[in-house]
């Protein structure tokens, strides 16, 4: 994409003052606003060499679309690759907090969505920091009230929810909606179809009381509706390419990454080795991270939630750059973002190299990387 300037509209710069307004990752409000993890910090081996840098700080959510980081924190598959360099994490509920922590130098790295990505990057004209890997795709659908929705074209005149303004589920509703053929008022959600902004917290409430007739929406919280009688009508991966588009990658600042290389390069080794293992057991991966789960929020998703949900996500190391580059295009035709320029906004130099290390293809980067 070409584009002269990277500034977010007025209307959704205002809108990103607010937590359940902002430009965020979708799968918010399962833990704490960054919330220190210090009582589960890993245990530094005893007989590691220490790195470039004594700790490294990676933040995450705890939710499903990151199970990379939940079950390379639970399993220890980070630390094995930091040595002696400790780990710590933190969490947070949305994504524009784990960019302001990230731009307040309180944390190194963090997984995170496409949206605050491109928010983030956008914002501090392309100094804050750089993509440098995948972490998972899908795991976000369309369910509704069986009762009031039963094909795509009942949708208008219904109420459907997103989690908040602009973020990665919102805008590509939005942009269904208008390939449709229909006309909604992107900040105001009001048009042929009525979008409801919910946070994910209270949007199975608000379907069991009937304020809304369905949701757009990432797992678990559209297993949630279902196992409240939502019926599953289309799954997002179904719309894209080979049915993948990105929903979890990996940013790290660009001073942590000029200053500790073999920093990062471990932490993506750690990456690249806990994919590979989630892939190779995703039995024994989805207790492990249900297990992470319960430490970070006091409770374990339920087998009739998790199940469903830990099927639709797929953990892959690579970014899907391509898919990337058009959410950004459907938030500017929605009328959200003004044209960016995402031009070296990724950095998959290290991730590459421990993948041919690996023996593994190696990831692209959609012309958008740094020279």
């Amino acid at each position: 994409m070409s584009a002269p300037r990277t500034t977010l509209r007025r209307s959704l710069a205002a809108a990103a003052a607010l937590p359940l307004l902002a430009v965020a990752l979708t799968a918010c409000g399962y833990g704490s606003d960054a919330k220190d993890d210090d009582a589960k910090k890993a245990n530094v081996a005893a007989d590691g060499k220490k790195l470039s840098a004594d700790t490294v700080r990676i933040g995450y959510f705890p939710n499903l679309t990151h199970a990379t980081a939940l079950v390379g924190d639970q399993e220890g598959l980070f630390q094995k690759e930091l040595g002696g360099t400790q780990l710590k994490t933190s969490t947070f509920n949305a994504g524009p907090s784990e960019i302001e922590a990230l731009n307040a130098d309180s944390i190194d790295i963090g997984f995170i969505g496409p949206s605050p990505s491109i928010n983030g990057y956008t914002k501090s004209q392309g100094k804050n920091l750089r993509i440098i890997g995948g972490a998972a795709s899908g795991g976000v659908k369309l369910v509704v009230n069986p009762d009031k929705i039963k094909t795509l074209d009942d949708l208008k005149g219904k109420k459907i929810a997103t989690p908040q303004l602009g973020n990665t589920q919102d805008v590509a509703f939005l942009n269904w909606i208008s390939e449709k053929g229909w006309k909604v008022d992107a900040q105001s959600g009001k048009g042929d179809v009525s979008v409801v902004r919910t946070d994910n917290k209270v949007t199975p409430d608000a379907y069991k009381s009937g304020s809304i007739d369905g949701a757009w929406v990432p797992e678990p919280t559209a297993s949630k509706l279902v196992a409240e009688g939502a019926k599953e009508l289309l799954n997002e991966s179904t719309l894209w390419p080979d049915d993948k588009f990105v929903i979890t990658n990996i940013i790290v600042s660009q001073k942590f990454l000029k200053e500790h290389p073999d920093v990062v390069e471990a932490v993506l080794r750690g990456s690249v080795n806990t994919n590979a293992w989630i892939n190779a057991n995703p039995d024994k991966a989805k207790a492990s991270a249900n297990a992470a789960l319960k430490k970070l929020t006091g409770k374990a998703l339920p087998a009739e939630i998790i199940d469903p949900a830990w099927k639709s996500i797929q953990i892959t190391d690579d970014p899907l750059a391509a898919t990337l580059d058009a959410q950004a295009e459907h938030a500017v035709k929605a009328g959200l973002l003004e044209e960016p320029d995402l031009k070296g906004i990724y950095d998959l130099k290290p991730l590459n190299k421990i993948l041919k290390a690996a023996g593994k293809p190696e990831v692209a980067d959609a012309g958008l990387g740094v020279k």
